[in-house]
């Protein structure tokens, strides 16, 4: 696994749009390392229990409307509590501005301050959905990531059993391939797995004696994709005549990555068989049962009422 994964400042800045009204403070090294935001009402009214410090600090109308309220050597005291706790930065929503006591504490404190002109609301859930992706768990491990028909299928074995041969043919068949080899799987909710390419070989493919290809530059932008949800495993298998293998699919079998099932389906490898063609159909069996049709339930209920027939018969 990863280490613990962590966002820059000045990412989070540009990625947002966010204007940094302390220049001089050097930002390079100030990291963030929590998803959630926090407004401290509760601290500027001086409770510093529990204060979520290490997390990004949001300032809306209300808590400037209270802080304009304040005498001077209260506002003082109180906001060189706050930036005593090290916070990773204080954003101002609504284009609100600190007073000039306030940005003078914020550069003796190295604390940035940040300003937008986004509502509050917007602002908290711009940044929270941002940093929930950024700073998801993440694993990386080895397989094909490729959207068929828009799910995400990823496709696993050993090395050499050809994934990248089935990732090429469904490629010249219409559809997407997001990454070749090296997967990085982040949990971006409880029930979301999302996977990508390491930029070193983001949209880059790997055949066995011919080398590597750049899919983008041979079967245009349309051909590649750089995130996909992980919907659906394939797992290749060598044939063995002796292992017995399931024939209906009654039976769901899955996958589990940080702590999430995802259905996984093993597929025996032989001579003649068109892999493209068969994870197509894994990922279009897999959209139907999630439209409410499974084909193997069809199939055992006809069989049920054929069966219940001819006892009818039987019995007349």
């Amino acid at each position: 696994m990863n280490s613990t994964p962590v966002v820059k400042l000045k990412k989070f800045i540009d990625t947002l749009g966010l204007e940094n009204l302390t220049p001089e403070i050097d930002i390079s090294q100030i990291k963030i390392v929590h998803p959630d935001i926090n407004r401290p009402a509760l601290q500027l009214a001086g409770f510093f229990d529990h204060f979520s410090h290490e997390r990004v600090q949001i300032i809306g109308n209300v808590e400037h409307a209270y802080t304009c309220s304040m005498c001077r050597d209260a506002k003082l005291n109180t906001y060189s509590e706050i930036f005593r706790h090290k916070i990773p930065c204080l954003a101002y929503a609504r284009n609100l501005k600190p007073d000039d006591d306030i940005r003078e504490l914020a550069v003796q404190y190295g604390i940035p301050l940040l300003s937008t002109s986004k509502m509050t609301s917007d602002l908290m859930a711009e940044t929270i959905r941002w940093l929930k992706v950024q700073l998801a768990p993440c694993i990386s491990i080895h397989g094909v990531l490729v959207d068929v028909f828009g799910e995400g299928v990823l496709i696993m074995g050993e090395s050499g059993i050809g994934k990248s041969e089935a990732a090429l043919e469904l490629i010249k068949r219409g559809h997407r391939l997001v990454t070749d080899d090296v997967v990085e799987i982040s949990k971006v909710s409880d029930v979301t797995l999302v996977g990508t390419a390491p930029d070193i070989t983001r949209h880059m493919i790997e055949l066995r004696g011919i080398g590597i290809l750049d899919v983008k530059a041979l079967f245009g932008a349309e051909s590649v994709k750089n995130t996909q949800s992980i919907d659906l495993v394939i797992n290749l298998e060598d044939w063995d005549r002796d292992k017995e293998y399931d024939r209906l699919g009654m039976d769901e079998q899955y996958a589990e990555f940080l702590g999430i099932k995802v259905v996984c389906h093993n597929i025996p490898i032989r001579p003649g068989r068109n892999l493209a063609v068969i994870v197509e159909s894994a990922a279009v069996n897999y959209r139907q049962k999630k439209m409410g049709y499974n084909a193997a339930q069809e199939l055992y209920n006809r069989v049920q009422r054929n069966l219940m027939r001819s006892q009818t018969e039987d019995e007349e």
